[in-house]
């Protein structure tokens, strides 16, 4: 029996086969979940074809975090699909190259950053939160948010609030039985990390600094943990952050 035997899952954020949402849909299916994915507008059939390379065939569905209208629509949409959900997976951002220069950012830029990739989380768990009448597990994907990260900038504030609103979730959805957790993984090469003007500068030190070491290339730890936090083996931790970094959360300088 699976970890994730019978569990039904929405996992969003699938855009590579290299990204930690494609190895937690794959892992998820491999250990006896049902899976659905989540994409919009031009990434749809980007998302479909990297789809394929999953064990099993998989529905994606239309979401834009940001679309009201599409957040408000969800359950219903879901619903002759998959029927309920046991668990949801945000592994979303977003900000606009203007966020990554603190001092000059405007707010406009600021505004799509926190809107994208903060308070999305909320936003998602509610859409979701109909379909989790016997509850489950809400996980998010971060990255420590604790300190100043060189090139980071604006993302780095927008991943402050991510992790706040995660703890407010926990408070709010643990009566509904519903646990709230992050994963904060190391650097990873995903299209998200790309993105990020100077990124390489975690991807060239991260390594050296881990005492576990560190593999830029390897989005499975962090998605093992995803799956273990989906899973019954948690069934008493909410509001938590897990690193998965190698240990460098844990190192001085």
């Amino acid at each position: 029996m699976g970890l994730l035997e019978g569990k039904k899952l929405l996992v969003t954020g699938v855009l590579m086969d290299s990204s930690i949402a494609f190895h937690v849909a794959r892992l998820a299916q491999e250990e006896g979940a049902e899976v659905v994915l989540t994409s919009f507008g031009r990434t749809m059939k980007i998302t479909q074809t990297i789809s394929r390379r999953l064990p099993e065939p998989v529905e994606v569905v239309e979401l834009d975090v940001t679309n009201t209208e599409h957040l408000e629509t969800l359950a219903e949409r879901l619903e002759p699909i998959i029927g309920s959900l046991d668990g949801v997976v945000h592994s979303i951002g977003f900000a606009p190259q203007g966020a990554f220069t603190f001092m000059d950012a405007t707010w406009e830029d600021v505004s799509t950053a926190l809107h994208a990739s903060a308070y999305s989380l909320k936003a998602l768990a509610k859409a979701a939160e109909p379909l989790m009448k016997d509850g489950g597990a809400v996980v998010g994907l971060t990255f420590d948010a604790k300190f100043a990260w060189p090139v980071y900038d604006w993302m780095g504030v927008a991943k402050a609030a991510f992790e706040s609103t995660n703890r407010y979730l926990a408070r709010d959805l643990g009566p509904q039985g519903i646990r709230c957790n992050l994963v904060a993984a190391g650097p990873i090469r995903t299209t998200a990390a790309k993105s990020i003007p100077g990124f390489e500068q975690f991807e060239e030190t991260w390594n050296n600094r881990a005492p576990l070491g560190w593999d830029v290339s390897d989005a499975v730890p962090a998605a093992r943990a995803c799956a273990a936090l989906l899973s019954d083996w948690f069934p008493a931790t909410t509001g938590e952050i897990v690193h998965v970094d190698g240990g460098v959360h844990a190192m001085g300088q």
